[in-house]
């Protein structure tokens, strides 16, 4: 029952958090600041390369065979929802990635190994944040159907092949659309808050999923220009490896990967001399 009502006071947390603005919090960095994020990671990134590459390569394999299964089992009509959930779940895919920009600063070296199989100091919590998203991730998949269900009712999805004329060549398709994006920017923005700095966190803190996350929403919130345009950087790198049939991935996920630590580090400031 504890864990429920944490739980549930972080679902609300995002309508109250403007009462908890806390000035300690905001750094102060414009929206441009995310520029300076990307090239640290495109310096971890090339700095012992092939775990990262490897670790881009794996994201990769695991995302076709996810979008095979879609095609094989007929359910290419969540093909678009399921790939716009990913960015929900990629805050956790990417742990091994901030071990690696972690020890890069700690001035170790890691193994692809190590990198999946970095230890985080919140220990399972990690996994239960994971499951968390993956939980968000379905419920925004079941919004995307339904959305479409009331708009089009019980008509067959027409195919990938037929669906941009039904979407931009018809009223309904045009409200669906516009209703559906403004549905899936509430998910993702309360998403983003909740994982884009709890996952890092948990990685180096010994701390409770629903803690860091709450945490995580208050960073965000204290520090909104920074964020807004560091999320808009995710969303259009993440456009440019959709683009690319996936195979964009192999460099752009690890890219970010090593990219949201130094935003972790820059806006979360954590304490290395915390509890061991």
């Amino acid at each position: 029952m504890a864990e429920a009502s944490k739980f549930f006071s972080l679902l609300t947390q995002t309508s109250t958090v403007r009462e908890t603005r806390d000035p300690r919090l905001a750094r102060g960095y414009p929206a441009s600041e995310g520029f300076r994020w990307l090239s640290a990671g495109w310096r971890d990134l090339w700095t012992n390369p092939v775990p990262s590459i490897i670790y881009g390569l794996g994201v990769l394999v695991l995302s076709a065979a996810f979008v095979w299964t879609l095609f094989a089992f007929g359910r290419d009509y969540i093909l678009f929802p399921a790939l716009a959930g990913f960015m929900i779940i990629a805050p956790f895919l990417a742990l091994g990635l901030y071990e690696k920009s972690r020890a890069l600063e700690e001035g170790r070296r890691v193994t692809f190994g190590q990198m999946i199989l970095a230890r985080a100091r919140a220990g399972a919590q990690v996994f239960y944040a994971g499951l968390l998203l993956c939980l968000l991730m379905l419920l925004w998949m079941r919004a995307a159907v339904l959305i479409y269900a009331l708009f089009f009712g019980v008509t067959a999805f027409p195919g990938l092949d037929h669906i941009a004329q039904m979407l931009f060549g018809t009223l309904y398709g045009w409200i669906m659309l516009i209703v559906g994006t403004a549905i899936g920017g509430i998910f993702a923005a309360f998403a983003f808050s909740i994982s884009v700095f709890s996952m890092p966190m948990m990685l180096e803190r010994r701390v409770d999923a629903l803690t860091a996350m709450g945490e995580s929403t208050r960073l965000v919130w204290n520090n909104l220009p920074a964020l807004i345009g560091w999320g808009a950087m995710v969303l259009a790198l993440f456009i440019i490896s959709v683009l690319t049939g996936l195979l964009g991935m192999v460099i752009i996920f690890p890219l970010l990967g090593h990219a949201t630590w130094h935003a972790y580090r820059a806006i979360a400031l954590p304490r290395r001399d915390e509890g061991a």
